[in-house]
């Protein structure tokens, strides 16, 4: 593994717990921009310093979920670690890492703090530090049950984290009391990254707009508000090119009571477009159409084309049961993560990924209207956003799935 000179906040990051000013500190938090190297020096620096100070000792490395731990944190972290002369053996079974350098050989489990109930998989260790990447994601109770489990004298505290909302708990909590809570915090931005080039830094800057760019260009936390999507004006959208496609997939946000919406998506020279779409309004229509109905609207929306799959929404259980009794087509039930979808979602349309074409006027007429609840925690308000779901479903699940667009999982029949 190739590393690059380090930046000054990058070397604090590795060498704090060896610094005679920080001796009283018991926790490192590095927040800020994206992409500006915090991850990896954290995480060198757990492993090293765990290694220096202890032996026969449990630790945890903790992401949202484990796979996210295993990719952000343990993947890069290992081939580097083996080069430096550690033995690295990882026991996937365990969801653990054995970790011996110079006589000492201490074990690293790694957890996934999800959601409210991920509290109980760590209770009963007794752990001697822990390191939360992306500790903002993950639910409060799952944190402190983690930091409730390192009892070990002389334990330590690692946290990471993109910002969000200024009323998030972890900013009130530790940012915001860092003192108290004898922290020691670091702020970065993409220029504390040597690896980064200039151009590669205007990229992530013409990636994000409003409150997206102060958070993940600007590394602050600050609340959303407005338009969701600010930036889609009368000159975004585009005609429908002409030609075939190569690719084709239709996402579907599904209602009965609230209006369905659904989006036929075509690929061209690596653009998606969405070139087509169904949208229909109980209220505004009078009347609600059966699951049949909406079957028969789909078909219609797709004509002759075939197609690799519909997105939907997972909660349409009775819709998605129907699709595939009928065996035409393939159904993937949509990637539902609301603001992680809208981040893509924005990058994806700001970098021209995605198109929306203008004979897709409810659509058009949503972006105008979509909003954020200023209210809170981040949250678009449930309303025009039936066109805006069935385009995150896409993006989520399909342009941002790494899929191979050669293949195809299934054909209509005929």
């Amino acid at each position: 593994m190739e590393l690059k000179t380090f930046s000054r906040k990058q070397l604090e990051t590795m060498t704090w717990w060896l610094n005679p000013m920080y001796k009283d500190k018991e926790a490192l938090i590095c927040d800020g921009a994206v992409r500006s190297g915090k991850t990896f020096c954290m995480s060198l620096s757990f492993v090293l310093w765990l290694s220096a100070c202890f032996d026969g000792a449990c630790f945890a490395i903790c992401g949202k979920t484990i796979r996210s731990a295993r990719r952000n944190i343990v993947t890069p972290m290992t081939a580097g670690l083996r080069e430096m002369g550690f033995s690295v053996t990882e026991k996937l079974s365990e969801n653990c890492l054995v970790l011996s350098y110079r006589g000492r050989t201490n074990r690293v489990y790694i957890f996934g703090g999800k959601d409210e109930g991920s509290a109980s998989l760590i209770q009963g260790m007794t752990l001697a530090g822990a390191l939360f990447d992306e500790v903002a994601l993950m639910p409060r109770s799952f944190v402190e049950q983690a930091l409730a489990r390192c009892s070990v004298e002389g334990s330590r505290f690692w946290f990471n984290c993109n910002p969000e909302y200024p009323s998030h708990w972890f900013y009130r909590e530790w940012i915001k009391k860092a003192d108290k809570r004898r922290a020691l915090y670091l702020h970065f931005t993409m220029r504390d990254n040597p690896s980064l080039s200039q151009r590669t830094i205007a990229r992530y800057e013409r990636m994000y707009s409003g409150a997206f760019y102060d958070r993940f260009v600007l590394g602050k936390w600050v609340a959303v508000s407005g338009a969701v999507y600010p930036f889609m004006k009368d000159s975004s959208f585009v005609k429908v090119p002409c030609g075939p496609f190569e690719d084709y997939v239709v996402s579907v946000d599904y209602g009965t009571v609230n209006p369905a919406s659904f989006g036929l998506w075509g690929l061209k020279n690596d653009v998606w477009y969405r070139i087509g779409e169904s949208y229909f309004d109980s209220r505004r229509e009078g009347f609600q159409k059966t699951d049949e109905e909406h079957y028969q609207t789909l078909l219609d929306l797709i004509g002759d084309r075939r197609i690799r799959t519909v997105v939907i929404d997972p909660s349409a259980a009775s819709f998605i049961e129907l699709i595939r009794r009928r065996g035409e087509l393939s159904v993937t039930p949509a990637d539902n993560d609301v603001l992680n979808g809208i981040r893509k979602t924005v990058g994806a349309l700001k970098s021209g990924r995605v198109k929306i074409c203008e004979n897709c006027v409810d659509s058009i007429r949503e972006f105008s209207l979509y909003r954020w609840d200023e209210r809170g925690e981040d949250r678009p308000i449930k309303e025009n956003d039936h066109a805006m779901d069935d385009i995150r479903y896409f993006v989520s699940s399909i342009l941002d799935s790494g899929e191979c667009v050669t293949v195809f999982a299934a054909k209509r029949k005929g």
